[in-house]
């Protein structure tokens, strides 16, 4: 037996295959897309051949990765379990919906659906901004079971999201208060605001604190709030506009190390 085994990821709804060693780490991957298997080591090619060899599909090209960058060898040095980046939007939601899904004859909608479509809606709209360059981690955990919505890495900057369902309600935010309708505020702007603290401590880096609305009727903000942007879902796209803050280079530099869960251990 040569004791690997086959770990299958997805990310922007294309598979990737890692073949892992006995300690986790990756030995070789499989992109079904380019029919292509890069080994790390040569030694291990019968290996990972034979243990890949259910999921090969049509003739396939073999051999080292051909440029491999410096963030795709920070990626592959973790064991998947610790990387973030194939994370879906609203992850933790889904998987506490799985674990614990709520009652079938339910008088009231389960919260947790309302915002998984929130969580769902911005981090596809996020994730559409790649092609210009930015990256965008999902529910990012944090100690004490918080986690960050949504972290975006760009040449804008570094952004945490958080994201609100607020379908058919009038949001108002007065300082750090935020009320959906007519129900009670809720300092929700400093929680957007201690997440993204929590990032820049823990990143070294300035993040700045967003709130994404999702389909609300309307946005009241009598004295924006300072240093948090507030937008809709449908204005998240205007962060490609930004730029002049973070090369390429730091881009891909900084989404190697917030991908790995062990960063966060202390943030």
């Amino acid at each position: 037996m040569s004791g690997l085994r086959v770990v299958p990821t997805w990310r922007h709804g294309q598979e990737r295959l890692y073949v892992c060693g006995r300690d986790g780490g990756n030995v070789a991957w499989y992109d079904r897309e380019s029919g292509r298997v890069n080994l790390l080591s040569e030694d291990r090619r019968e290996d990972v051949l034979q243990a890949l060899g259910p999921f090969l599909t049509g003739p396939v090209t073999v051999g080292p990765p051909p440029v491999p960058t410096p963030a795709e060898l920070a990626r592959l040095t973790l064991h998947p379990d610790d990387d973030l980046a194939p994370n879906r939007p609203g992850e933790a939601l889904l998987v506490a919906l799985d674990r614990d899904p709520a009652p079938p004859h339910r008088l009231r909608p389960d919260p947790r659906r309302r915002a998984l479509t929130a969580e769902q809606t911005v981090g596809e709209a996020l994730d559409r901004l790649e092609g210009a360059g930015w990256h965008t981690l999902h529910s990012v955990p944090l100690p004490g079971g918080d986690r960050i919505h949504h972290l975006a890495i760009g040449p804008g900057g570094l952004f945490a999201v958080h994201s609100l369902y607020a379908r058919r309600h009038r949001v108002t935010v007065t300082d750090l208060m935020v009320a959906l309708g007519r129900r009670e505020s809720l300092p929700l702007l400093r929680r957007v605001r201690a997440d993204a603290d929590r990032a820049s401590h823990t990143l070294t880096a300035e993040v700045r604190p967003v709130l994404a609305l999702v389909d609300p009727t309307e946005v009241s903000i009598p004295v924006p709030p300072r240093e948090i942007r507030i937008l809709r879902e449908t204005e998240i796209e205007g962060l490609a506009r930004l730029g002049g803050v973070l090369k390429p280079a730091d881009v891909e530099s900084l989404h190697a190390m917030a991908r790995d869960r062990g960063t966060w251990g202390n943030a």
